[in-house]
């Protein structure tokens, strides 16, 4: 199964912290950048980690990244990070995701995630309505950090 396709985007500034001594963001922050970016668009959903840990014993793992760095961010960058859901299993999402400074692509990723039982760590399938919502790509208003394209 494969979702319509639809980005979403979530701004990032690079902060001091996320650099290494001569400015440049370390190359493995970029997972941060891209976590928080999914983490957003779970948000965007209408669904809260903390949540779905609660209603189902559920939490999303992530079981393989794969990144291509093609140019540096440094320190005071304004980012942009994707996230595309490109593919839906039982228990499987997998995203591809891009991180632009402005036009210019610096780091393209692809992020498998599994939904696993929270104590068990498990693999579970993704409850029927988490799964619907997420396939609808129901992107609820209020939130102007998110854009769709």
């Amino acid at each position: 199964m494969s979702d319509g396709g639809v980005n979403f985007s979530w701004p990032i500034r690079v902060y001091y912290e996320d650099t290494d001594g001569g400015g440049v963001v370390y190359h493995a922050n970029y997972l941060r950048f891209c976590e928080r970016a999914r983490t957003e668009w779970l948000r965007s959903l209408g669904y809260e980690q903390t949540d779905l840990r609660t209603e189902f014993d559920m939490v999303f793992v992530v079981r393989r990244a794969v990144l291509q760095y093609l140019r540096p961010a440094r320190f005071n960058d304004a980012l942009t990070v994707e996230a595309r859901l490109v593919k839906t299993g039982r228990s499987l999402l997998v995203f591809e995701q891009v991180v632009w400074r402005g036009e210019e692509k610096l780091v393209e990723a692809q992020v498998e995630v599994v939904c696993v039982h929270a104590g068990q760590f498990k693999p579970m399938a993704i409850p029927e309505q988490v799964r619907k919502r997420i396939q609808n790509g129901a992107v609820l208003s209020g939130n102007s950090a998110q854009t769709v394209k």
